[in-house]
């Protein structure tokens, strides 16, 4: 579904990213894990295509991704930024419905199929309770889930995500991380998500990448990444504070 070949990023004389290779398979789910300034959303941007890469190369679906028309990648691909500004008064449903533009008829605008996939996504996410609230008066874990369920709408075969549990109480981080888990089982979609919450990413996430000074240090299962010497290393903390899932 997705390859990242040799990716490579600098800002100014600082080397963002260092000849990185990912590749994820369809309805897989990936969580990028890291300190602070280690890469991870700076690889989430050139994914989807807001940042340019110094060298390397983005594929999905085996096609380069500077070959995409923009219409035609919205169409592939749903991106959850870790912070939305909503400029303007806008219900929350109208937020929601900006999820179904790359699929509206140029005409005749939204059909019924756009306005079921609205209602679905609002109840799946559990915002029905948000309906006619103008999404500046939310608080921001509110507008959080407004914006991952505009990402459900869309309907997306990838969808990438920049830390979607941030302003997140306990309970709806864990209902986002079964969210997103369904919709990998249920719906095929693949996921790859920035997570800076190192237990919850290793309890709903089958496979972790670890970046860590723009390189990927470690790739594969929560138990092999986490191990209590590599937390020590790359977080620089006591391993034992940090609670990793063993299945």
């Amino acid at each position: 579904m997705l390859e990242v070949r040799s990716l490579s990023v600098s800002y100014g004389a600082r080397q963002a990213l260092d000849a990185v290779d990912l590749a994820v398979q369809p309805a897989e789910m990936v969580g990028l894990l890291g300190p602070n300034g280690a890469g991870k959303s700076t690889l989430l941007r050139v994914v989807s295509g807001t940042l340019r890469a110094a060298s390397g190369a983005v594929l999905i679906d085996g096609v380069p991704l500077d070959e995409y028309e923009r219409p035609a990648l919205a169409r592939l691909m749903a991106v959850v930024p870790g912070q939305t500004l909503v400029p303007f008064a806008m219900r929350v449903e109208e937020l929601v419905a900006l999820g179904r533009l790359p699929h509206e008829h140029p005409l005749l605008g939204p059909r019924v199929a756009d306005r079921a996939a609205i209602d679905v996504a609002i109840e799946r996410v559990g915002i029905g309770h948000l309906r006619g609230r103008d999404v500046r008066e939310l608080s921001l874990g509110e507008r959080q889930l407004a914006v991952v369920a505009m990402a459900v709408a869309q309907g997306a075969r990838l969808l990438l995500l920049d830390e979607p549990t941030v302003h997140l109480d306990l309970h709806h981080q864990v209902a986002v991380m079964e969210l997103l888990r369904d919709l990998a089982v249920r719906d095929g979609v693949t996921v790859l998500a920035v997570m800076h919450d190192v237990s919850l990413a290793s309890h709903f996430f089958p496979r972790l990448v670890l970046l860590a000074d723009g390189r990927v240090v470690a790739d594969g299962t929560p138990r092999d990444v986490l191990t209590p010497e590599r937390v020590r290393e790359i977080y620089r903390i006591d391993p034992a504070l940090v609670a990793v899932a063993q299945g």
